[in-house]
């Protein structure tokens, strides 16, 4: 077991984590995190999200790519110079002040865990919409049930709490395969997407169900509409910061941290976009915006109306991949979080353990999938898994935000570790890239902040804001209380917040 002597001035000598990730891997890590629900539902129900942004979701998603850009430049900076678990708290931990560092990840690592449970919840509709292709009604009706479906989504995300337990091996090797079959399955929506067009779309509709899809003016340019949208499809880019999170994984990480995370934003941003433009292509933006009131809208299941059951079962099984791969992912990134926190004294020592044989921090993982289980019983409850998406655009806001400002920092406050940056290292440049990522991130905070606030719920408990704040002041009453212990036991807080923590 780790352990680490109450009375040192900085943690010890070794964590008990062990450098297996190889670029590859880091970069799976980062896509993988990124691509699932983000495009495969949530391009198709921001027309619920935000109405009225109509024809107007690809311009969307291009304006939301630009502060994900400057937050991806961050992490690449800051992720050369301090190489370890838990990134995103280290980072903020070492350029600002532990307390900013601890309260950022807390949202982040909170906002994550749900959005874990959210993506194990919205994976069964995808199963649902293979079992009304290939026409077993039975099937399809049963997973509509509700406690069929809950029992479901905890069973997919505690198979790959499992995953995680047996170490980075494992990990690596169904990540991997899972990307590239992802890409390839996913290619043949963008390809199918281009071949046909809304007229197409139209006559399919009309002879499966004699509907006439809704020929609909489209609604004027509003920016308070189409900045709330941006706000959202935000989200889509969240999830190249779990590679910062396995930095005390990755093997060469001052270098390959790095170029994971430019591999991971770039390839998965032009994929969005192509995915995005040939969804849009083929359906109509109206008759999504219609069924998605009172419907779970998938790409796939819109693709349906269009291409053979063969093809549609292909594309479902691409995208219920997709989803699938977030969950070992993300939960390698939340759970390292957790480990950065207790390894450096500010939550319970135990969190901090690492396995013997399997060097996984176990205690991170199980407790990061419990919360992920509040995420999926949050999502049943609300009955609306946009709660879950709008908590987390909240959460990693705040901590994009939160990095671009560490970026300023790092050379006032550690000027030491601030000339190990190798990416940018020249200040002339990294000041432009990340002021502008504080003020574009701080207009989308403020945007989606007054949307939630807005909104007309059943209860203050249905508002992401009013949730995250509450989560913060947990965090807060935590910090405040391991700081204390720490305190009392004569650590030196200056010297152990200046220094980096082990390997």
């Amino acid at each position: 077991m780790h352990t680490t002597p109450p009375d040192s001035t900085a943690p010890g000598p070794s964590t008990g984590l062990t450098r297996q990730l190889g670029l590859l891997g880091l970069a799976a890590t980062g896509i993988c995190s990124m691509m699932g629900a983000a495009i495969n539902i949530i391009p198709i129900m921001i027309q619920r999200n935000v109405p009225g942004i109509g024809p107007h979701v690809l311009s969307a998603y291009l304006f939301a790519a630009v502060p994900a850009l400057f937050a991806a430049l961050a992490y690449a900076m800051l992720s050369s110079a301090m190489p370890r678990a838990g990134g995103s708290y280290v980072y903020a931990s070492r350029s600002i002040h532990p307390y900013l560092g601890f309260v950022a990840s807390f949202s982040q690592w909170f906002g994550l865990s749900i959005a874990i449970g959210v993506v194990s919840y919205v994976t069964v509709p995808f199963v649902r919409d293979v079992a009304v292709t290939m026409e077993w009604t039975g099937i399809a009706e049963t997973l509509e049930i509700g406690w069929v479906r809950l029992s479901l989504s905890l069973a997919f995300l505690w198979v790959f709490v499992g995953v995680n337990l047996r170490g980075l091996q494992l990990y690596e090797r169904l990540l991997v395969p899972m990307m590239f079959m992802m890409f390839a399955l996913g290619g043949v929506v963008i390809v199918a997407g281009f071949l046909f067009d809304q007229a197409d779309f139209a006559a399919s509709v009309l002879a499966r169900e004699g509907v006439r899809v809704p020929d609909v003016q489209a609604p004027g340019f509003e920016w308070s509409t189409f900045l709330a949208a941006s706000a959202v499809l935000f989200s889509s880019f969240i999830g190249f910061d779990s590679i910062a999170q396995a930095g005390g994984e990755a093997k060469n990480p001052g270098r390959n941290l790095p170029i994971a995370i430019g591999i991971a934003i770039l390839s998965v941003g032009s994929f969005y976009l192509l995915f995005t433009a040939a969804m849009y292509h083929a359906v109509p933006w109206a008759f999504i915006a219609e069924r998605a009131q009172d419907q779970d809208l998938t790409a796939p299941g819109l693709l349906g109306y269009l291409l053979s059951p063969s093809w549609t079962v292909l594309i479902v099984a691409g995208a219920a991949i997709a989803l699938i791969n977030d969950l070992p992912a993300m939960l390698l990134a939340v759970s390292r979080l957790m480990f950065a926190w207790a390894e450096d004294g500010i939550f319970p020592k135990a969190v901090a353990q690492v396995h013997p044989r399997r060097h996984t921090p176990h205690v991170a993982i199980i407790l990061s999938g419990s919360m992920a289980t509040v995420g999926i019983l949050g999502s049943h409850w609300a009955g609306d898994f946009f709660l879950g998406v709008d908590i987390l655009v909240t959460s990693m806001l705040v901590n994009f935000l939160v990095m671009c400002l560490s970026v300023l920092m790092l050379p006032l406050r550690n000027p030491e570790i601030a000339n190990d940056v190798r990416v940018l290292p020249n200040r002339r440049l990294q000041v432009p890239v990340a002021a502008s990522g504080v003020l574009l991130l701080g207009l989308f905070l403020v945007v989606h902040v007054a949307k939630d606030l807005r909104a007309d719920l059943g209860g203050w408990y249905f508002h992401s804001t009013w949730i995250w704040l509450g989560v913060m002041a947990l965090a807060t009453t935590i910090y405040l209380y391991e700081v204390g212990k720490l305190k009392k036991s004569g650590v030196d807080l200056d010297t152990r917040f200046r220094t980096l923590p082990p390997e």
